[in-house]
């Protein structure tokens, strides 16, 4: 029997049956909606609705199913509708009526979104978890490499060089700043819709700020309408989300291109490489692959849901049962990917002799600059010289570092220590500031980065 039957003399429709019941995906929030109903019923007894006999038999009921769910043991029956009629029509298989009264007061609105809520509390710290193991990987290869060089690019484009250490950290501050986002969501996710009814509030004298503190809420929602409609904190989820997955597919995207015989700067292990059906010699990055377009899943995920919302009136409506099923697709995606992204960084093979090759004397263009700038030359007109020492290079077909001195002195105010501008090493120790590549720079990084996991 449906928890609304009483209005109806007719039955549902099956297939319409089919459409309007949320079970198979909101029975994930089995432990929630029991530990709500445990907090309700104290409620309901402070007021007088329940007596100590019928509270007790309740919260006892509930504590068995609670039980029951934690063994893999319920058993669901067809009639149920969602999570919350499972849970009640076990409840009064269990202790009779008295299960009837526990859901004075409350709405499946409210119960609903308090629900939603509390698994969102339980598994945010789940994510950053998650986070943080890639994170920690990200620390210990680049503390194994700290002075391995690597071309740094722009444009896809040769640029400067960078030590491997640096680069790794690099994707480590965007993760950093994605558990500052969940970490931050949490103070909107934690406002407690329950004891709001279906939309005006309950008509019972309920202590909402004594459940807030039973189920670890910060403060109870202050206006009922906006309460039970309010899913604010799933769309900023799945932003969080979103961006999550977006700092995985940069990350994931370099991967697949520094594992590439053209670069040939990583080999990942064959526990997370795949291979062709047709060509043998495959050894392909497809778990990084298969990161890189699960971004696109997770912005269809945030957009998806934003269109839900932005047509809603006030209150609730049942569009909002589209609600859980993108929040809890985003939640598993991202922790499945980051720690096998994790396990394929911490076991890949760093190849240093090839990353080393790659960084030409070219790339020391900006240090030519700089030589000219320490010797009192404004930086335009040094960074003039220094362009046109490339191009001369290149018409002549050497390389940078192969210049003669005469071509140097024609070229500008270059003098003999010229040559001492192309060790790739010390270029990248010059660049010693906050933030830089230089080995001492990247040492304070990396135990920045290690006091914050």
């Amino acid at each position: 029997m449906t928890l609304w039957s009483g209005r109806f003399t007719g039955k549902l429709d099956a297939v319409a049956w089919l459409l309007n019941t949320s079970l198979p995906f909101d029975q994930r929030l089995a432990a929630q909606d029991v530990r709500g109903s445990i907090a309700w019923a104290g409620g309901l007894f402070k007021v007088g609705v329940l007596s100590e006999t019928e509270h007790a038999a309740i919260t006892n009921g509930l504590n068995q199913i609670a039980e029951e769910f934690s063994q893999n043991t319920f058993a669901f029956q067809e009639s149920d509708e969602d999570i919350h009629t499972a849970v009640e029509r076990r409840l009064g298989e269990l202790i009779g009526a008295a299960a009837g009264k526990l859901h004075t007061g409350r709405s499946r609105n409210d119960q609903v979104a308090t629900d939603f809520r509390l698994w969102m509390l339980d598994n945010l710290p789940l994510l950053a978890e998650a986070v943080t193991g890639l994170q920690t990987t990200l620390v210990a290869v680049a503390e194994r490499n700290q002075t391995a060089l690597m071309p740094g690019y722009t444009h896809l484009q040769r640029a400067q060089p960078v030590t491997l250490a640096h680069w790794l950290m690099s994707h480590f501050w965007s993760l950093e700043r994605d558990k500052d986002r969940l970490a931050d969501l949490r103070d909107r996710v934690a406002i407690l819709p329950l004891g709001c009814g279906a939309l005006a509030g309950t008509a019972f004298d309920i202590d909402r700020e004594a459940l807030t503190l039973s189920l670890g809420f910060d403060s109870p929602a202050q206006n009922s309408l906006d309460a039970v409609s309010d899913r604010d904190f799933a769309a900023e989820f799945l932003f969080c989300a979103t961006m999550l997955g977006v700092h995985l597919s940069k990350l994931s995207e370099q991967m697949v291109l520094f594992t590439t015989a053209e670069f040939g700067f990583f080999e990942l292990s064959d526990a997370y490489s795949t291979g062709s059906s047709l060509m043998p010699q495959k050894k392909n990055p497809d778990l990084f692959e298969l990161s890189r377009g699960k971004a696109g899943t997770l912005l269809g995920l945030l957009t998806g849901m934003l269109a839900t919302l932005k047509g809603l009136p006030s209150t609730y409506d049942k569009d909002l049962q589209e609600d859980k099923v993108p929040v809890f697709q985003a939640f598993d995606t991202l922790t499945m990917i980051l720690p096998v992204l994790a396990g394929a960084i911490e076991t890949m093979t760093v190849k240093p002799e090839k990353m080393l090759a790659a960084i030409d004397s070219a790339m020391l263009a900006t240090d030519l600059a700089d030589y000219l700038v320490r010797k009192g030359i404004p930086f335009r007109e040094a960074h003039a010289a220094a362009g046109k020492s490339v191009r001369v290079a290149a018409e002549k077909g050497v390389s940078l570092d192969k210049l003669s001195m005469d071509e140097w002195q024609a070229i500008g105010r270059f003098e003999s220590d010229v040559y001492n501008n192309f060790d790739p090493m010390e270029s990248v120790k010059r660049r010693n500031a906050t933030g830089g590549t230089s080995p001492d720079s990247v040492k304070k990084q990396i135990n920045l980065a290690k006091s914050k996991i």
